[in-house]
């Protein structure tokens, strides 16, 4: 095209004025505008038009004057174009080339847009696939962690098959697998509920290491009960052996029922047993070694003694025994039989039954702690053991105290008994019932009373009969100097007969109700000062345990398996704190509680306390749903706990 516009120019530049301009030559008669008439008119608006037609100019001479200057400027500018006319072809040539470059670039966007477009489809395609590999990614991690602890509990480590063959039972190691066994089996118990088909593969191996483990844990605890049977043994040395591996009989309970039985009914034959010969050689040998009262025959001057006892024994002996000699060691009979003085009757019954005391409150904490039995089980199971026992130490009080007529002696018992019922409610041991005995002492006392009364009549009545100068020159009768001391006390001890000696017993078993009314209200108020100073250093756990025992109660105790961080931080707090917070514990009970006595038995109520709690948080830990917790590892041994806080345990 630029080469033809150079022809055309070259062509017409040597006659210009015969060029002809063809349709572009506007002098043609030819030319028609569509619109003339309307530029017709808008041309008589203009005004030079209007001035021209105003001054009287001929158009048409003015037209072709037009015209003329027209030519000569078409002419000029037809010059000017040629003259320019390498530049024009320049530019043409510019601008065709620009045409193509932006063609070619039309072209790339146009490739860039589409590339664009396809790469906006990938990218969704992308996240599309991305959302659904992170959602199976998510089922995968659900689905390896129960897997990985379905195949941990399904698969049987060589360590534990060989442990539970070959070790022994007292080492910590058989103890450890043995736990992994137990959960294993609880394990494979649900997977059979499920019908799931991998039980099957290790059904058979865990059954036959529940085998071996049963039949080594039940070797190894009869042999500590047959031990209990060799003469001069002390038992307690075995039954706290035994509580160190409690977790033995917990594996049997839940896995053998009838070893289980058979080991708890060979317990209780042999501890009954034991008791029944302890306690009878015990009270035959006191027996040997009792008071009896040989009054001065100078003193009393051939005065016989109708009643087989003396009534001047009261100031001798006190009004009561105290708490040193209440809790105090009890009579060893081959050493006081060394000595020359005997002893009254209250003191052998202190011995004894001090003794029973102490020795059925340690075997009741025993039978709670290492067969796991609470409330009605814990009284049968402890009934079955000193029953026996209990039956003959009332036959034996019986036997005496029906043929006795020294009240002193019986009240002072009953004073001890009812010191012994606070010990056991002080201790919480509600096993040891002496309601039977106090009936009983009670009922012997009245009539002893009536005995002395009738007694005492007959002797003033002789005396006075009877009376004579005495020896040393006072100017009255021995008796008569003595009953100035004893008759006060005589007189305190009846002042509470209001008319008759059954009004005795009567407001006794009052007073009885009004005791036991005041010691319950104060035993209420003692425990809620308990869990006031247990809550600082062990609020937290104190909390997590109520709150997971009413939802075990109630079957929900899965609302609490994301409480990991929660469990973790417990566990660790407390193995870290609890020794100085015992301690401090211990300091202001004592520092707010001038009665030492009342402040022991606080510290000792807390730490019962305290190891109760711990015991329910070990048994909330066992259950299923924290069972895969690692943390439980870090769980102090709870006999290692009791044993530790025993060391907390003032004495005063």
């Amino acid at each position: 095209m630029c080469d033809s516009v150079c022809f055309f120019l070259q062509k017409t530049d040597g006659d210009i004025t015969n060029l002809s301009l063809g349709e572009l030559d506007i002098t043609t008669d030819e030319f028609i505008l569509d619109e003339v008439d309307i530029h017709i008119q808008a041309n008589l608006e203009d005004d030079l038009v209007k001035e021209a037609l105003k001054t009287g100019v001929d158009l048409r001479q003015y037209s072709k004057q037009v015209e003329v200057e027209l030519r000569k400027i078409e002419q000029a500018s037809i010059k000017d174009y040629i003259k320019e006319s390498q530049n024009i072809a320049s530019l043409h040539n510019q601008i065709t080339a620009c045409d193509s470059i932006l063609e070619r670039m039309e072209g790339m966007l146009s490739g860039f847009q589409s590339d664009l477009s396809s790469i906006s489809s990938e990218i969704q395609t992308l996240q599309q696939q991305s959302v659904s590999m992170n959602v199976r990614l998510k089922n995968r991690q659900a689905v390896r962690s129960h897997l990985s602890q379905l195949v941990d509990e399904l698969v049987v480590p060589g360590a534990m098959i060989s442990t539970i063959l070959e070790s022994p039972v007292t080492e910590q190691e058989f103890l450890e697998q043995l736990h992994e066994l137990n959960s294993k089996i609880n394990f494979a118990k649900e997977l059979s509920f499920r019908e799931t088909l991998a039980c099957s593969d290790i059904q058979d191996i865990v059954d036959r290491l529940k085998v071996k483990a049963v039949s080594k844990i039940r070797e190894f605890i009869l042999q500590k009960i047959y031990s209990f049977r060799k003469p001069m043994t002390n038992y307690q040395i075995p039954q706290n052996t035994l509580l160190k591996y409690r977790f033995f009989y917990q594996f049997l309970l839940a896995n053998e029922r009838t070893v289980a039985k058979e080991i708890r009914d060979e317990y209780v034959d042999t501890m009954s047993k034991i008791y029944y010969s302890y306690f009878k050689s015990y009270s035959s040998r006191l027996l040997k070694v009792q008071y009896e009262e040989v009054a001065d025959k100078d003193d009393l001057m051939g005065v016989e003694d109708t009643s087989r006892n003396t009534i001047f024994t009261l100031g001798q002996r006190g009004a009561i025994l105290s708490p040193a000699e209440l809790e105090g060691p009890i009579l060893v009979p081959h050493t006081a039989q060394r000595g020359d003085s005997r002893y009254p009757y209250e003191t052998l019954f202190r011995s004894q039954h001090y003794a029973l005391l102490d020795n059925g409150c340690r075997e009741f904490l025993f039978l709670s702690d290492f067969f796991m039995v609470i409330g009605n089980s814990a009284f049968d199971l402890f009934n079955s053991i000193m029953g026996k026992t209990l039956g003959m130490f009332l036959k034996s009080m019986s036997t005496y105290v029906s043929d006795c007529y020294d009240s002193i002696a019986i009240f002072l018992c009953i004073h001890i008994i009812l010191r012994f019922r606070a010990i056991t409610t002080k201790r919480t041991i509600p096993a040891l019932d002496k309601s039977q005995v106090l009936h009983f002492l009670w009922k012997s006392r009245t009539q002893s009373l009536e005995e002395e009364r009738r007694s005492t009549e007959s002797t003033l009545h002789e005396v006075q009969c009877k009376v004579s100068t005495v020896s040393d020159g006072v100017g009255c009768h021995v008796i008569c100097r003595c009953w100035p001391t004893l008759f006060p006390e005589v007189q305190g001890q009846c002042s509470r007969l209001p008319g008759s000696f059954r009004a005795l017993h009567e407001r006794a078993a009052d007073d009885s109700k009004e005791v036991e009314s005041f010691q319950q209200l104060l035993l209420a108020r003692t425990q809620e000062f308990i869990e006031e100073i247990l809550s600082p250093p062990f609020g937290g756990m104190i909390a997590f345990v109520k709150e997971a025992e009413a939802l075990m109660e109630k079957g929900q105790l899965d609302r609490l398996k994301n409480e990991e961080a929660r469990i973790t931080q417990l566990i660790r707090g407390f193995s870290s704190t609890w020794k100085q917070s015992v301690e401090s514990m211990s300091q202001e009970v004592m520092r707010s509680f001038t009665n030492f006595k009342n402040g022991t038995s606080i510290i000792q109520g807390a730490l019962t306390q305290l190891i109760q709690y711990y015991h329910g948080f070990h048994k909330i830990l066992n259950q299923p749903t924290f069972r895969s917790l690692a943390v439980r590892s870090e769980l102090i041994n709870l006999h290692h706990l009791m044993v530790e806080v025993k060391k907390h345990k003032p004495n005063f």
